[in-house]
C-alpha cells in the first residue's frame, strides 16, 4: 500500500473526504517526525506500536563491491517496535496449538 492508497482507505473507513484524510495523515507523520527529532523522543500507540530513536555506534564494515574494510559513521536512526495487537494480527493464528 502506498500513500495515496492509504489516504483512500482512511477516507473510506472514517467516512471523510480524501482531502481531510490526506491532511490527517500528513499531520500524523509531521507530529511523529517532530517528536522523534527531540532528545529521547518517543511516540507510543497502545496495541499498535512504538516509534523511537536509537543511536548507532560507529563500526567497521566491508564495501561489498571492493571487499575492502570501511568505517561506518555513528548515526541516529528511527525505530519502530510493533505492539502486541499488531504483532498478533500479522503473525496470524498460532500453528500447532489446540484449544
Amino acid at each position: 500500500m502506498n500513500k495515496s492508497e492509504l489516504i483512500d482507505a482512511i477516507a473510506k473507513d472514517a467516512e471523510i473526504t480524501k482531502a481531510a484524510a490526506k491532511k490527517a495523515l500528513e499531520s500524523f507523520v509531521a507530529n511523529v517526525t517532530e517528536t522523534l527529532k527531540k532528545k529521547d523522543g518517543k511516540v507510543s500507540l497502545v496495541g499498535f506500536g512504538t516509534f523511537s530513536v536509537s543511536e548507532r555506534a560507529a563500526r567497521q564494515g566491508i564495501n561489498p563491491a571492493t571487499k575492502k574494510p570501511i568505517q561506518i559513521e555513528a548515526k541516529t536512526v528511527a525505530k519502530f517496535k510493533a505492539g502486541a495487537d499488531l504483532a498478533t494480527a500479522v503473525a496470524g493464528p498460532a500453528k500447532g496449538k489446540k484449544k
